[in-house]
């Protein structure tokens, strides 16, 4: 899996990064799938790396949810990435 591309809008893009930046900033105890790979993603890559992969997750995430009209599930398995 690659990170975020730098095609599209790059304001979307920043707001994604900075959204990622702030929840990798207060993350340190969650007990769900989600958290799970947000704690290992934030020990095993440097701030900004697990930045854009969490950015990228979460587009993914976002692009899911609008195609299929679901909503998030926390709680869900979630694949690996």
């Amino acid at each position: 899996m690659t990170g975020i591309s730098k095609r599209g809008d790059k304001y979307l893009r920043t707001l994604l990064i900075h959204g990622a930046r702030s929840a990798l900033s207060f993350t340190k105890h969650k007990d769900d799938p989600y958290g799970n790979w947000l704690i290992a993603k934030k020990e095993s890559l440097t701030f900004n790396k697990a930045a854009v992969a969490l950015a990228n997750k979460n587009a993914r995430i976002i692009w899911s949810l609008l195609k299929t009209g679901d909503e998030f599930n926390r709680d869900k398995k979630m694949v690996a990435a």
